[in-house]
């Protein structure tokens, strides 16, 4: 408990369970791709998900034992993230000039709500292709095709806008997010931060246009 109390504890918390998010957000950005394979090899995919681990594991148990660390990682995210900014408002002085209170706290601002948007957006995701329950009319929903219920559910355009937005929203945390951990991480020199820079950069810019590909696909009629 006595690093957790820390900010740097609470910044390492962040960067290892950011670690945690953006290797699931990247492998699941490239499953998603795997759409434009075909109706037959995406469906085969995702039944391949619900075995993997077969047959020492059941039929999505590893899935929701992937889920569970996720959903632990998400949870001490936000809860660290949300510390840090009580810690952060509680040392900042009054006097802070007007100009350096905005160049300090305009990146914060824009994880703070970028945040609350993409945990909006995962649980519309959740209830939208994993449990059907939004998003689709009566009979519309195929728990047989993972495939038909992308197309389906993208076919509505501001479902889609929806989706693009938060994966701008998401491309923008995560490019803000991989910088910060590696600068919790002590890769702050010149020339590291350069690299480190970039690579936030391009991880950031991937992730956002491998994602908004598939919703893009099917209101153009690629996917269909």
């Amino acid at each position: 408990m006595g690093l957790w109390s820390t900010s740097i504890g609470k910044k390492a918390v962040m960067a290892v369970t950011g670690l945690i998010l953006v290797g699931f957000v990247i492998g699941h950005m490239l499953g998603n791709l795997k759409i434009f394979q075909g109706e037959e090899k995406f469906n085969i995919y995702a039944v391949w998900l619900r075995d993997v681990g077969s047959p020492a594991l059941g039929h999505e148990q590893f899935l929701w034992l992937a889920r569970f660390i996720l959903l632990a990682a998400t949870g001490l995210h936000i809860v660290a993230a949300v510390q840090l900014t009580q810690m952060s408002y509680a040392a900042r002085p009054l006097s802070y000039a007007q100009k350096q209170t905005i160049q300090a706290t305009y990146a914060s601002r824009t994880m703070r709500w970028g945040g609350v948007i993409i945990t909006l957006f995962v649980v519309y995701h959740i209830l939208h292709f994993t449990f059907g329950v939004v998003g689709f009319g009566a009979g519309q929903f195929k728990p047989m095709s993972v495939y038909r219920n992308v197309v389906i559910g993208f076919s509505v355009w501001y479902v889609s806008a929806f989706y693009i937005a938060a994966m701008v929203a998401l491309g923008l945390h995560m490019y803000h997010g991989v910088w910060s951990m590696f600068q919790t991480l002590g890769l702050n020199s010149e020339n590291a931060g350069r690299l480190c820079r970039a690579l936030a950069i391009v991880s950031s810019v991937v992730l956002v246009l491998g994602n908004i590909s598939v919703p893009t696909a099917v209101l153009t009629g690629l996917v269909k």
